[in-house]
Parts: C-alpha cells; structure tokens; sequence
C-alpha cells in the first residue's frame, strides 16, 4: 500500500485501508520499522517506504519524482557547463536515462531518454555502483580500449568514486566521448540516482586527459541541489 501512495501516509490511513485495528497496523509498522523497510517522518508521523528496500533491489522512488525534482536542474546544469545533461537510475542492471537535456548549442543531437547505459562503462552508472545502489555485471563487456573490465580494476575505480564524491568516464564508452557524474541522494542519504554531463573528450577534460575542475563542481552542485529536494541533508 506505501509502494503505491502518492506519499506519507498516516497510521489512520493505513489502517483503514487495510481493514485493521490500530493498534495491529503500529505493531506492523514498528516491525517493519526496525528492519528498515518503513520510515516515519519525524514531523508529521507519517509513514513512507524505507530505504533498505533498495538493498532488494526495489526502488523506494519513484522514477517520475526523481525526473520531476530533477528537471529544475538540468537545464540550469546544461547551460552552466554548455554540455549535455543525463539523469539515471537502475533498471534491471543497467542505467536507465529517465531525462536528457540537450547540449546548448546548433549541433545535431538524439534524445536519450529511455536509453539504457552500461553500468561498469558510465559515470552515471559508476555512481550507481560505488554507493551500492547496483550490483555490476558478472561479466564486463568491453567497449573500447579503455573500458575496464577487470573485477579488480573496477572495484578500485569505485572506491577512488566513494572517495571522491563523483565519478568520470573518459572514452570507455564510446571513443571520443567522455562524461562526469555524481550521486543524487534521496532520504537518509541513499543514494537514489545521478546527475551528469557528456560530450567530447577535448570538451570534459584538460590537456592533460583529467575532467575539468569547473565541471566538477558544476555537476557536484547540480546533484547537491536535486538531492535537497528529494528531502536528503545537506552534504
């Protein structure tokens, strides 16, 4: 019933709608509670999926309420970095891009939404994987060249991510191309999403093959800003 609201509900609400008393609908729910499949707003005592749902591999977030906070944004974020902007989450173990700004300038361009991305071959996707929000792939696909399909090199790359906050991919996607990515929170932090941006390598990084500084930052307080939104803390 929680998976399917539109929001917080109360103890009064739920235990109407499922025929129960309410004195066995807040057992229910100090059990469910504990095991941190239910939140309870602090505010207004209301309930909500938690977030260990998502160690199921069940999204507490809806995908249209990530895209929806998100989108305020993206645009601000394109304009910013003059890039092109993607928005991912998880799907069936691969990134879903649930929205896609284009690059601000005359050149041709394809809308991505509903593309599916390589976890292990992404910044989006890396993201996703150093906070645990996915499980990588038993086998890596390789790409190009550059795509790191070693186990080992690839939990090394993700633990450099956790590190630092924010993920990049340069030319292990598709040659040329290279992208910057960082965590969007909801709830309790978890992650829930990324924000990030792409475009040609001579564009994200430097002379010398590192992402931009400017962009960074840029992205890092793009995911900053849809992570308040989404009720996360500061962080």
């Amino acid at each position: 019933m929680l998976a399917g609201g539109t929001g917080r509900l109360g103890l009064g609400e739920i235990a109407k709608s499922l025929d129960l008393a309410k004195g066995t609908t807040h057992g229910i729910l100090r059990t469910l509670q504990h095991v941190g499949f239910v939140e309870q707003d602090r505010v207004s005592g209301r309930y909500q999926l938690g977030a260990a749902l998502l160690h199921l591999g069940t999204s507490y977030l809806d995908i249209n309420e990530l895209r929806s906070r998100s989108i305020n944004w993206a645009d601000p974020l394109a304009a910013r970095s003059g890039e092109a902007v993607r928005i991912g989450t998880v799907l069936e173990g691969r990134v879903l891009v649930v929205h896609h700004v284009f690059r601000p300038d005359d050149t041709f361009q394809t809308l991505d939404i509903g593309t599916l991305l390589p976890l292990h071959a992404s910044a989006l996707g890396k993201v996703l994987l150093a906070y645990r929000s996915a499980l990588p792939p038993a086998e890596l696909e390789q790409f190009t060249r550059r795509t790191v399909v070693s186990p080992r090199e690839l939990a090394a790359a993700l633990e450099q991510v956790r590190l630092a906050g924010w993920a990049a991919e340069i030319e292990e996607l598709t040659l040329g191309e290279a992208a910057i990515a960082a965590p969007i929170r909801g709830y309790g932090g978890l992650v829930v999403g990324a924000i990030g941006v792409s475009g040609l390598v001579e564009r994200i990084c430097d002379t010398r093959y590192r992402p931009q500084p400017q962009l960074v930052g840029y992205v890092r307080d793009a995911a900053r800003a849809v992570s308040r939104d989404l009720g996360a803390a500061r962080h």
